[in-house]
């Protein structure tokens, strides 16, 4: 065996070993981020029905270290294993949802950097993918999530904006819903990960890389 062989064998070696690192990383991320979907927590004069949890930060970052189809499998991961966990309140629509905000807020930002490795573009495009997500919510919530539920419960609306009086006496009809309820509650949920992210990537991205190139 040549010399120029061996050295091909250990590079081979070498980018396997790495490989597996990485899905071993990824998949790690993804358990996390199911666990940190199980601690969940209502906001403040936001619908009781509208959780917040960290499991975004996750995701963003298991994005930008490894790319969007690792983002992807953290997300798809972190909802099969807490419908394991937990099951579904919702019969699947509210994980639905939650896939396609998901990916809405995750996926452009990891692409852009992806290509273009500056922290810069890589947090104006979470900023926009915030609001494009909050957006996003509006529709998926007015038609899909509210009202496969109403139809699930034996509800009404009026039942479900009667719940968000009772957090916030603002809320009064489906617009006022949208205004009040929906819209801030996305921008301050995707926003947080935003900034989280901002803080920690850096931190937890050097000694990971560094781990996996070893």
């Amino acid at each position: 065996m040549t010399n120029e062989t061996t050295n091909v064998t250990v590079k081979q070696g070498s980018k396997a070993k790495m490989r597996t690192k990485e899905i071993t990383f990824v998949s790690l991320m993804g358990a996390l981020a199911a666990v940190l979907m199980m601690f969940d927590f209502p906001l403040p004069l936001m619908p009781p029905f509208m959780q917040f949890d960290f499991a975004g930060i996750v995701e963003i970052i298991g994005g930008l270290m490894f790319g969007p189809v690792a983002a992807v499998y953290i997300i798809v991961l972190k909802i099969l294993l807490k419908l394991v966990m937990t099951g579904s309140t919702t019969v699947g629509t509210g994980e639905i949802q939650n896939f396609i905000l998901s990916c809405t807020y995750v996926l452009p930002a990891v692409i852009v950097y992806t290509r273009n490795k500056n922290r810069k573009i890589a947090i104006t495009c979470m900023g926009i993918d915030t609001v494009i997500t909050s957006i996003l919510a509006i529709f998926t919530n007015v038609y899909m999530i509210i009202p496969f539920y109403c139809q699930l419960m034996g509800w009404t609306v009026e039942d479900i904006i009667a719940m968000c009086t009772k957090t916030n006496s603002l809320v009064t009809d489906m617009t006022s819903f949208v205004i009040l309820g929906i819209i801030p509650f996305n921008i301050f949920k995707y926003g947080v990960t935003t900034l989280f992210t901002v803080l920690l990537y850096k931190r937890l991205s050097t000694p990971i890389r560094k781990f996996i190139n070893e």
